[in-house]
């Protein structure tokens, strides 16, 4: 009787699972991080480790080697995607970078071809046990190719940016905008358990430029954590992060392996500039820990017992009033967990070379008495800017940056339910100059209010330096 091999049984019926969708493959299919791990486990099978080395041998040294031991030359794509892999700073481990090249290597399609290019460097493969490896036994090399070739026609998009983990785990976190995942694979057949949970706890933070963020940091295992939030300020005003979060790169630069005031050297650089954010949240919408995050969320904890993980009292409460009640439902929309508003856009006007608050007085009977037909529009107010969209077509109308609005306020008539802002003209459009009044209405004076100060917030807290 043929021998078999558990672990290319389970692959195989992950593989399967991965065709059957016939789309592109994402972080957040269920499926993909078992297929991973069972690649993983397949290459680790039978690598025998060195008789005079402390270091810890993994299939990454393998691929490492690659470059430097075969003599095909034939490695070109290979040493690049090696070397990208190398210089990531956010691994640190062997298996955070096998891991890395692995993710890279599907992306690319380019999976049986550094298994190929080790089969044939006898220098990397002599490290594997002829009697355990399936690389080293022809009866379990030929169906592990094949399934590696399967993959190499599949469509992979994966998120390269998204591996500050891969170092602790298979277990990453994956964007705002995916489902939240959980399954148990369990191949009956051949008796391996195989679990994946995709986790949705990674987000951009987009902030305007600004004197002061108002985070307080603790740097923990080289990993840049929020202690606090200093009230008052941009981000205690912005409700987006929370104590517990980890931020794990400032546009672009990674802050994965930080050493004490990292952050603020890279914020200091940045100064009056926007910054993108990526923060990594200790816990999902439905209240479930990151598993990666708990031993570092327990460090914190035995050092600072009073610490308060997750919203402040004031931004609980904050975020309470800002939800939507039974009664301004029909006013009030969700999208990406932020409020939008359903309201009436009037119409707009040139008003001028000045735009101060003193000019809305005559500016929203100006827009009132063009008498033009009103429109239904989403009203959305986030962290940067504010834009409007037709409600029914889903067109962009407008979109400004708070520091465009020069000022915002409301019409005592008829029953204070109209606000305008103004904001400077477009320089697409070199017929109009000065500043323009753009004049919407609610569906009540108390949202109309409640608009008109979150836009007010909005410029308060935002500066251009020069």
């Amino acid at each position: 009787m043929a021998p078999k091999e558990p672990l290319l049984g389970a692959l195989k019926v992950c593989v399967l699972n991965l065709q059957s969708d016939g789309g592109m493959v994402t972080d957040t299919h269920p499926y993909l991080a078992s297929c991973c791990e069972l690649l993983e486990l397949l290459l680790r099978k039978g690598l025998q480790q060195p008789v005079l080395s402390l270091v810890h041998r993994d299939y990454w040294q393998c691929f490492e080697q690659l470059p430097h031991q075969d003599t095909c030359g034939r490695l070109g794509s290979l040493s690049l995607a090696v070397e990208q892999t190398r210089v990531c700073s956010k691994l640190i481990s062997a298996q955070g970078r096998g891991r890395y090249l692995f993710r890279l290597a599907l992306s690319r399609k380019t999976l049986p071809q550094f298994i190929t290019h080790l089969l044939h460097t006898p220098r990397v493969l002599e490290w594997y046990s002829p009697a355990v490896s399936v690389l080293r036994r022809e009866e379990f090399l030929e169906p592990f190719m094949s399934l590696l070739l399967v993959l190499s026609h599949m469509d992979f998009k994966l998120d390269m940016e998204n591996c500050s983990f891969l170092d602790e785990s298979w277990l990453l976190p994956v964007g705002n905008r995916s489902r939240l995942l959980r399954f148990l694979l369990i191949t009956a057949s051949c008796g391996l358990f195989v679990g994946c949970i995709c986790f949705q706890v990674c987000e951009m933070y987009e902030v305007v430029p600004c004197r002061e963020v108002g985070m307080v940091l603790r740097y923990l295992s080289g990993r840049v954590f929020i202690l606090s939030l200093v009230p008052g300020t941009q981000a205690h005003v912005d409700r987006f992060i929370c104590p517990g979060d980890i931020i794990d790169e400032i546009n672009g630069t990674s802050l994965r392996n930080s050493k004490t005031g990292q952050a603020g050297v890279v914020l200091s650089r940045l100064k009056g500039c926007p910054l993108s954010i990526r923060v990594l949240r200790w816990r999902a919408q439905d209240g479930t820990v990151y598993r990666p995050l708990i031993k570092f969320l327990q460090a914190l904890r035995a050092e600072n017992p009073a610490l308060q993980l997750g919203p402040a009292p004031s931004q609980q409460t904050a975020a309470k009033d800002l939800r939507p009640s039974s009664s301004s439902s029909s006013s009030q929309c969700f999208q990406e967990g932020r409020i939008v508003y359903i309201v009436q856009l009037l119409g707009r006007t040139n008003i001028g070379l000045f735009g101060g608050k003193e000019v809305l007085q005559h500016a929203i009977p100006q827009v009132l008495q063009e008498n033009l037909p009103s429109k239904e529009v989403l009203l959305d107010l986030k962290e940067t800017h504010l834009t409007c969209t037709e409600r029914n077509s889903e067109l962009e109308l407008f979109n400004h940056h708070y520091p465009e609005i020069s000022c915002v306020g409301r019409y005592s008539r008829p029953d204070f339910t109209i606000f305008a802002f103004c904001v400077a003209d477009s320089p697409e459009t070199p017929q109009t100059t000065g500043f323009c009044c753009v004049a919407l209405r609610a569906s009540s004076m108390k949202e109309c209010e409640e608009i008109v100060c979150r836009i007010a917030t909005g410029f308060k807290h935002t500066e251009w330096f020069v």
